[in-house]
């Protein structure tokens, strides 16, 4: 540690900080998560795969640099998510960082979209994220780590024919700005992503229906532009690197 010209001892931050540390990424057999998983391996973390889809998460896993492990569970399952969280504390060590990343959408008018799969889109979103929060709070407690809630511009810019999933999105958002005046005081720093136009399986088919192909076409140029996953997870990894309270993807939405 060198000396200050004063003869004070100056701190540098490590040059590595996320090094030999344990990320938990729920939603990582695909699109967003799976592009997080690897940037956070390659920032040499040990990576906790969550979701659904064993084979894809495997896959995932099995292309990551660093040491991981998968596990096969639904979000909305508060017995299942608990076990994982045992697996990842028994397997790669108490988890400092948890992105609670897991969500679905639907879209369609809301008189003509069932009440069940609604719900479904409330449960996965919303109430998914902070049963991933209860399950990996403890671990983040005895680590001071960092949860990231992956939210959405949706949470600030309601949009027709997407009632459920704004719904869900701005309600996550409320979520993670209250769990962030709880947590502090334990250390443990709750972060928000607002994440825009994305090029996943989410966005697929959201030019067939004209309300939300307008609502796209009629927005400047730069918020019409898709952004790739990897691109988006570059933009997490060094949000979560600095412990950001607030990341924006792509960067110029904190304007908005």
């Amino acid at each position: 540690m060198p000396d200050s010209p004063g003869g004070r001892r100056i701190r540098r931050a490590p040059a590595r900080p996320l090094h030999g540390r344990t990320a938990v990424v729920t939603g990582a057999a695909r699109g967003i998560g799976e592009a997080l998983a690897h940037g956070l391996s390659h920032a040499g973390m040990r990576v906790a795969l969550l979701g659904r889809e064993k084979a894809a998460l495997q896959r995932a896993a099995e292309s990551l640099p660093g040491p991981s492990i998968c596990v096969e569970c639904d979000i909305t399952d508060r017995t299942a998510l608990a076990e994982a969280a045992r697996r990842v504390a028994a397997e790669l060590g108490p988890a400092d960082v948890v992105v609670a990343n897991a969500g679905i959408a639907v879209s369609g008018p809301f008189d003509r979209t069932s009440g069940e799969l609604w719900q479904r889109v409330i449960d996965v979103n919303l109430i998914g994220s902070a049963n991933t929060a209860r399950a990996f709070l403890p671990q983040l407690t005895a680590t001071r780590g960092y949860f990231l809630q992956i939210a959405s511009t949706a949470a600030f810019g309601a949009a027709p024919m997407m009632s459920a999933y704004c719904a869900s999105k701005a309600g996550a958002e409320s979520f993670a700005l209250a769990l962030r005046g709880e947590a502090e005081p334990d250390g443990v720093q709750v972060g928000i992503a607002y994440l825009h136009w994305t090029g996943t399986d989410m966005l697929t088919g959201i030019d067939d229906h004209p309300v939300l192909a307008a609502l796209r076409r009629n927005q400047p140029r730069p918020a019409r532009r898709v952004h790739s996953p990897a691109q988006v997870a570059r933009w997490l990894t060094r949000g979560i690197t600095h412990r950001t309270p607030n990341i924006y993807a792509p960067p110029w939405l904190r304007w908005c």
